[in-house]
């Protein structure tokens, strides 16, 4: 079985030598993008994470970008007084968002505004606004350009997953590039602060990127029924539980988490206990948590950027997966994250032969594959790497 050679998205960062900041923002991208967290979904070396800076010897301008070296690019270019001042970048800038456009949706330039000088420069590409980031300290702008970037990032892979599924038009094709990322926000009204850090989170949402929030209180319309309209949006949303006290006592909140977990979608469990769960419902394991206190609410930004990492990250899972599943077979199903006890709901036993659980690497530890072994015999749990070795043995 053949896995694609080419990375799925090659991530180019750009800046002018002269930007004394540039090499520390490109340093904490790279680190990001580079993180096991994505390699395991992606494969071989993870997401590729390429500088331009320097010119080579003799030139003016960095090197050319390649936009056949992945199946999608994004060149983030921070742009800066440096950049705009100089006419061989701005020349190289303006050749590469040239080429990008010819090759569609699937190359994209992204500039970041680090300074006021984009305003002068007469890019009409639609800018990430680092510059217009009052009040929030170094650190913190960077955390807001990942996630920024890991929205745009899965907007890319989207419709690259799209374009393996259903080839359309041009304008079929911008239409569901520019669809928005659903969150749903799980949580519970029994307590203070299920509902205040709720909205407080979609108020984060909307005031950032944008992102299109679901939330219950305001966007079932009139005469829809409650538990279809609320299981309808689990399934199709990238999912935040805000775990206070009565959360696991609330028989939806366990409904939603159950949901979320059997339709695979991106899960991130907000930990905001004051006190006590009296009881922890065992389904809201397997899947990242932040711990967030619940009255300084002081680590939103943190929640939506583990968020989109898991959009990100289930987005990368999917392409690779489209890619192999015509040689699966019907007793292959794949999971975007490690298996549990749940992952057996839903599955079809009754035939004869074995169904195969294919995840992302690493594989599992050998305690919970004996669990497994012992509850479902009939059930074999492989990594990708594993499976794929397998199929070619």
């Amino acid at each position: 079985m053949a896995l694609p050679t080419r990375p799925f998205l090659v991530v180019y960062i750009v800046w002018h030598p002269a930007f004394a900041a540039g090499h520390a923002v490109a340093a904490t991208l790279y680190d990001h993008f580079r993180r096991k967290l994505f390699e395991n979904v992606a494969g071989g070396t993870g997401l590729s994470v390429l500088y331009r800076s320097e010119p080579p010897a003799g030139a003016a301008a960095p090197l050319p970008i390649d936009f056949d070296e992945g199946e999608t690019a994004a060149v983030v270019v921070l742009f800066d007084d440096a950049f705009v001042g100089d006419e061989a970048y701005m020349a190289w800038l303006k050749d590469t968002a040239e080429r990008a456009e010819a090759k569609g949706l699937g190359s994209r330039v992204f500039p970041v505004a680090m300074d006021a000088a984009l305003t002068r420069s007469g890019m009409a590409e639609q800018a990430v606004r680092w510059d217009k980031w009052g009040g929030v300290d170094g650190a913190g702008r960077t955390r807001r350009l990942v996630s920024s970037l890991s929205y745009q990032f899965a907007r890319m892979l989207r419709s690259y997953l799209e374009r393996l599924r259903h080839p359309a038009d041009e304008d079929e094709a911008l239409e569901r590039y520019l669809k928005k990322v659903q969150v749903f926000l799980s949580h519970s009204k029994r307590d203070v602060n299920g509902e205040r850090i709720a909205k407080e989170i979609r108020k984060a949402l909307f005031d950032g990127e944008g992102l299109s929030s679901f939330f219950d209180v305001h966007d079932i319309a009139p005469g829809l029924r409650f538990d279809k309209v609320i299981l309808n949006q689990v399934r199709v949303s990238a999912v935040v539980a805000i775990h206070t006290d009565s959360f696991s006592s609330r028989e939806w909140c366990r409904r939603e988490i159950l949901e979320a977990k059997r339709a695979s979608v991106p899960l991130v469990i907000a930990n905001c206990l004051a006190d006590l769960d009296e009881r922890g419902f065992p389904y809201m394991g397997n899947v990242p948590v932040v711990r967030m206190d619940p009255a300084r609410v002081d680590r939103i930004e943190d929640v939506i950027g583990r968020l989109l990492d898991e959009v990100l990250k289930n987005f990368l899972w999917r392409c690779r997966v489209e890619l192999v599943r015509a040689e699966a077979g019907e007793r292959v199903r794949f999971l975007p994250r490690p298996p549990e006890l749940l992952s057996l709901a839903g599955l079809d036993r009754s035939a004869e032969g074995q169904t195969i659980l294919v995840y992302p690497d690493p594989p599992l530890g050998a305690e919970e594959q004996r669990l497994f072994e012992e509850i479902a015999p009939d059930v074999r749990l492989r990594s990708l790497t594993e499976w794929v070795a397998e199929s070619e043995a």
